[in-house]
Order: C-alpha cells, then sequence, then structure tokens
C-alpha cells in the first residue's frame, strides 16, 4: 500500500509543477552544477551529443542520456514549438533507484513498476 501511495503521490506531484525546459550547453561535458528540473543538452561545435539531467525520483543522481550515432543505447531528441524536450526510448536505471519514466513534451510521465531485477 505505501508503494502504491509514493508511486501515487509521485505522478501527481510531476503534473502539478511547470514542464521541464531544455537548457543547452556548449563543451565537451555536462556542467558540474545540473539544474535540479531542467534537461541539459551538451552541444560540442553544433554537434549534439548527450542530453543530462537529475534524475526526477529525487536520488540526484546525474543522467547521461547519449544522442550520438554510434553509441549504443543511444537516445533521440525532439523540442515542440514552445521549447519542451521528448526524450525516446524511455530511461529505464538498471541500478542505483531503478527510475523507469519517459520524458514527453517536458513532463516526467513514470512507467507502472515491474517485477523484474
Amino acid at each position: 500500500m505505501i508503494r502504491f501511495l509514493k508511486n501515487w503521490l509521485r505522478r501527481w506531484s510531476e503534473r502539478l509543477r511547470p514542464r521541464r525546459r531544455l537548457v543547452i550547453v556548449s563543451g565537451d561535458s555536462l556542467p558540474a552544477n545540473m539544474p535540479r528540473r531542467d534537461l541539459v543538452l551538451a552541444d560540442d561545435d553544433g554537434d549534439p551529443w548527450c542530453v543530462g539531467m537529475i534524475c526526477p525520483c529525487g536520488c540526484r543522481r546525474t543522467i547521461e542520456l547519449m544522442l550520438i550515432r554510434e553509441a549504443n543505447p543511444r537516445w533521440s531528441l525532439k523540442v515542440d514549438s514552445d521549447g519542451y524536450p521528448t526524450l525516446t526510448p524511455s530511461v529505464w536505471l538498471r541500478t542505483g533507484c531503478k527510475s523507469h519514466f519517459w520524458v514527453r513534451g517536458g513532463r516526467v510521465q513514470w512507467c507502472p513498476p515491474t517485477n523484474s531485477g
């Protein structure tokens, strides 16, 4: 029951907060001080290579998602006309907090918990 309430609260609190935006930084690494909510696009000489964010579960882990074609796994980033990011596929952390979520239109959408792992 506690797990259900925790998941329910996490889903609703995300809907009440402002949507996440995309911040673009130049260079070959993510900033040491990541924004608490926004996603960071790292761009090296006009080539976007990764998106970073702080894990939305609250564990404060920095998540780095590769965009370059040669990476495996890799993600795709789309930004809508209002500046809100969408990532595909979902983000699934296999270690630590084991969060599993989508970023769609600047909102985190949590995946249902699974029994695996």
